[in-house]
C-alpha cells in the first residue's frame, strides 16, 4: 500500500544577490547554506559572473527592471519570512534594491558585498555611495572590516574600531549592524554587533559552545554583542560571508531572536571553515552542507559500533573484553564536540557465554573515551577505555 502524500511547509527566505559559477558563492552558496538550515530557498539574480577558486574573470549586471519582475515573481507567490542581499554590483540596482524591499515587512539582511575572496571587484565605485537607503532599511547589515571603512569613510583596523564602526551604521538608520572580524588580526575572531536603542535584546539561548556571546547593555545608545570564536587557519574561506549573512536570514525566517540568529550562524560558517572542500585549483571553497553531511553519517556511524561486539565475540577477541570491559565510541568525520559522538550504552564485556550485547547507541554522552576520540586528528572508531 502506498503511502499518502505527505507536503512539509518549512519557512522560506529570499536571496537577492550574484550568480557564481564555480558554485563557491553568491546565490548558490546562499541557497545551499539556507537547504542546511532547512528554509526552503528562493532567489532573485543581479549580475552573472565568470568565476572559480582562482578568481573572477567577467561580469554581466542584469538589468534592473528584470532583477524587479523576479522580485515580484518571488514575493507574490512564496512569501518570503527574511530576506538577504549580496552583491548588487551597481549603483542602480542597489537603488532598485532598496525601492523593492522598502515595502517588505520581515527581516532584511544587507550583506554590502565589494570585494570577492579572490580579491577581485564585485561593485563599482558609484556604488559605495548607494549603500546609504538599503542599509536605511536594513534589520541588521554585515559587512566585514574593510566593506565597513568603505561604507563609512573611516579606519577599521581593530575589535575596538569595528564596534564603533557598528554603532556608527546604525546611527545611519539600520536596526542593528554586525561588523565582522574575520580581516582583522589575532587567534580569536571577534564580530560586533550594535543594536538601536528601541530594540528589545533578550538573552542569547541555545548557543554554540564554540562561540563566546557577550552582551553589554551599559552602553549608550543601545546594546552592543560580541561574538568571539576560534580562527579558523584556511586560505579557502571563498564563500564565507555569503554564508553567515543568509545563515542569519535563514534563521530569523525560522523565527529566532537577532542574537541566536547570528550566534548560531557565526558557528556553523566556523564548521564550513573547518571542513572546507577542496575543490577547484585554487584555495577551494567552504563546506556548506558540512551540517547535513553529519546528520546523515550518524545511522552508519552508529551501525559500525554495532558491529564491533559481533566482531569481538570470537574466541581470539573476547579476552580484550575481559576485566572492566569496554567503552566502545565513534563518530562522523565532521565531529567537534561529546554531543557529536555516538557511544554504545554499557560496557562490552566477557562473560562465560561470550561478550554482552549493547543495549543500544546514543549520542552527546560526555567520556573520557569521546575526548579521546575528538583529540587532533582522531576519527576512527576507539575502545579499549572504560567508560567516565
Amino acid at each position: 500500500m502506498q503511502r499518502q502524500r505527505a507536503e512539509v511547509a518549512p519557512p522560506v527566505a529570499l536571496t537577492i544577490a550574484g550568480s557564481d559559477s564555480g558554485g563557491g558563492a553568491g546565490i548558490q552558496a546562499d541557497l545551499k547554506t539556507m537547504e542546511a538550515h532547512d528554509v526552503f530557498g528562493t532567489s532573485v539574480i543581479t549580475a552573472t559572473t565568470a568565476q572559480n577558486t582562482q578568481g573572477v574573470h567577467g561580469t554581466e549586471v542584469l538589468p534592473t527592471d528584470h532583477i524587479a519582475d523576479q522580485y515580484t515573481a518571488v514575493v507574490d507567490d512564496f512569501r518570503p519570512g527574511a530576506i538577504k542581499t549580496g552583491m548588487l554590483a551597481t549603483a542602480g540596482v542597489i537603488e532598485t534594491v532598496a525601492e523593492l524591499t522598502d515595502s517588505f515587512s520581515g527581516p532584511i539582511v544587507v550583506d554590502p558585498v565589494m570585494v570577492a575572496a579572490t580579491g577581485d571587484r564585485l561593485l563599482t565605485a558609484d556604488g559605495e555611495d548607494a549603500y546609504d537607503p538599503l542599509v536605511s532599511d536594513a534589520t541588521v547589515v554585515t559587512p566585514n572590516a574593510d566593506e565597513a571603512a568603505v561604507l563609512l569613510d573611516r579606519s577599521v583596523s581593530d575589535p575596538d574600531q569595528a564596534r564603533e564602526a557598528a554603532v556608527e551604521l546604525v546611527e545611519m538608520g539600520a536596526t542593528a549592524a554586525l561588523v565582522k572580524g574575520g580581516h582583522l588580526d589575532g587567534d580569536v575572531v571577534v564580530d560586533s554587533l550594535a543594536v538601536d536603542a528601541d530594540t528589545n535584546v533578550p538573552e542569547p539561548t541555545d548557543i554554540d559552545a564554540t562561540v563566546d556571546t557577550r552582551v553589554d547593555r551599559s552602553s549608550s545608545p543601545g546594546t552592543i554583542v560580541q561574538f568571539k570564536s576560534p580562527r579558523v587557519r584556511t586560505d579557502g574561506t571563498h564563500g564565507s560571508g555569503c554564508a553567515l549573512s543568509s545563515g542569519i536570514a535563514a534563521r530569523l525566517a525560522r523565527g529566532e531572536t537577532l542574537i541566536d540568529a547570528i550566534a548560531g550562524a557565526t558557528a556553523f560558517v566556523g564548521r564550513a571553515l573547518r571542513y572546507g572542500l577542496a575543490v577547484g585549483n585554487g584555495p577551494g571553497a567552504v563546506h556548506h552542507l558540512v551540517d547535513l553531511r553529519e546528520r546523515a553519517e550518524r545511522d552508519s556511524t552508529a551501525e559500525a559500533l554495532e558491529s564491533v561486539v559481533s566482531r569481538l565475540d570470537t574466541p581470539a577477541t573476547r579476552p580484550l573484553a575481559s576485566g572492566p570491559g569496554l567503552a566502545v565510541v565513534g563518530a562522523t568525520a565532521y565531529a567537534d564536540s561529546p554531543s557529536d559522538v555516538a557511544t554504545l550504552e554499557g560496557r562490552v564485556q566477557q562473560t562465560p557465554d561470550g561478550v554482552t550485547r549493547a543495549r543500544g547507541v546514543r549520542y552527546g554522552v560526555d567520556t573520557r573515551a569521546s575526548r579521546v576520540l575528538l583529540g587532533p586528528g582522531s576519527h576512527a572508531l576507539t575502545t579499549g577505555l572504560p567508560p567516565g
